[in-house]
């Protein structure tokens, strides 16, 4: 790209208009002469980032003169439905040009990151070497652009998330995903979670530079979302194909979506909204960005009226069913005595994701998508959607301190994607 374009600021605001000028400009400066256009947006699981109002203006503008594809960065996620689709990218854009991304198989293999390379990157945690491969349409659709877009905002397996994270996880191939999740699992939450640089970031931006940089014509349109008078709005636009465009929007999303607490939060209570949270594998992101406010021996109230299982893949869901969320150790013991966990190490990485190490307690409050029994069988605390909205009703409420009708003082997290939250106190230890 000849030209980056960084615009962003704590208290600005980038509105609707805005921001078609800004891709109007995109446009002119970057598009001209582009007949085969592929959009890799993320999925319904990030309708608050943007990618959704770009991609579908980008369509209107360019889709008579330019073939469009668009293959959502679904990760392990399932593929989104139509009325997903029509709900994040509205009902102008075909169906049979949003495209899945089967993250078994739909892949070409460019190389490996030694086993070296990971132990080092690991301090010796983990020496195993990760494949690298990512959906094969992105080298046989003869495509004279990629475009990334995507949300940068603080992640429990990486730091902050998007830039290299949106090809290599997001249209990658399972060795990638299952090495990288499990090198952030055994570097430990606390140590990523909100850093630019870490290990996981270092490894896919090496396998990016090394695979991916000279081959593909990629570049990048990161945003940056906080929110004002408890609604989101666009604070940052980011559009580059370097290192610089991330970090600029990485050090914006660290000022306006990592929130430090005066005090612990005894009772934290977190909302996950039923049209993007309908398995753990997603509503856990309740407990990776509270953990480090939470108090020892604390409660998290997680409202999940639109939970249905617990991993979006099948075979991973049976594993979560089969082991439950018990702990680093528990969870490392297992990789070691079965196989097939040995076999789908994000599966390994979410169960000691998910895990609060027994610092805190986890309560989750499903609707009639699951029941007590399964609740409690992977080891978290169960009440129902009912009875828990009666005492905290998530319509009535705004994000932040609240007491309850026993004189509790208890903090609300409307939707736990938008940030981090850390008590000072754990930030210094």
């Amino acid at each position: 790209m000849s030209h980056s374009l960084h615009i962003g600021g704590e208290s600005l605001v980038i509105t609707p208009h805005d921001l078609e000028s800004h891709l109007d400009q995109f446009i002119e400066r970057e598009l001209q002469g582009v007949s085969r256009l592929m959009i890799l947006p993320p999925d319904i699981t990030r309708l608050n980032s943007r990618a959704g109002e770009i991609t579908a203006y980008l369509w209107k503008r360019l889709h008579q003169k330019v073939h469009i594809d668009i293959m959502p960065a679904l990760g392990t996620h399932v593929p989104m439905t139509e009325s997903q689709c029509v709900r994040m990218f509205g009902d102008a854009i075909p169906m049979d040009r949003i495209l899945p991304h089967r993250w078994r198989t739909d892949l070409k293999t460019l190389g490996v990151l030694s086993a070296d390379e990971i132990s080092e990157l690991s301090d010796g945690r983990f020496a195993e070497p990760m494949q690298v491969a990512v959906n094969s349409q992105l080298f046989d659709g003869n495509y004279d652009m990629i475009l990334s877009v995507g949300q940068v905002v603080p992640h429990e397996v990486i730091g902050l998330a998007n830039y290299t994270k949106n090809i290599l996880i997001g249209v990658g191939g399972k060795d990638t995903i299952d090495k990288s999740h499990f090198l952030g699992a055994v570097c430990g939450m606390e140590s990523i979670m909100g850093r630019v640089d870490t290990p996981v970031r270092r490894a896919l931006n090496t396998a990016f530079d090394r695979f991916i940089r000279n081959t593909l014509p990629i570049q990048f349109c990161l945003t940056v979302v906080g929110t004002q008078d408890s609604d989101t709005v666009l604070r940052g636009l980011y559009f580059g194909g370097d290192d610089q465009t991330f970090q600029a929007a990485a050090e914006l999303s660290r000022q306006i979506n990592f929130q430090v607490l005066d005090e612990p939060i005894k009772r934290c209570v977190v909302y996950l909204d039923p049209e993007e949270f309908h398995t753990t594998w997603l509503g856990d992101k309740a407990i990776y960005r509270t953990r480090m406010a939470m108090a020892d021996d604390g409660e998290l109230i997680v409202l999940a009226p639109g939970l249905s299982g617990f991993g979006e893949d099948p075979q991973i869901d049976q594993l979560i069913r089969k082991y439950g969320y018990h702990g680093t150790s528990q969870t490392l013991a297992a990789v070691e005595s079965d196989t097939e966990l040995a076999g789908n190490l994000s599966a390994a990485a979410h169960l000691i994701h998910g895990s609060t190490e027994g610092r805190f307690n986890v309560t989750y409050c499903p609707d009639d998508g699951m029941t007590q029994k399964e609740i409690e069988s992977v080891g978290y605390r169960y009440r129902s959607y009912a009875d828990a909205a009666k005492q905290y009703d998530p319509g009535k409420l705004s994000a932040g301190w609240h007491t309850d009708v026993d004189g509790e003082n208890f903090f609300f997290v409307p939707n736990p994607a938008l940030g981090l939250w850390a008590s000072r106190e754990r930030l210094q230890d």
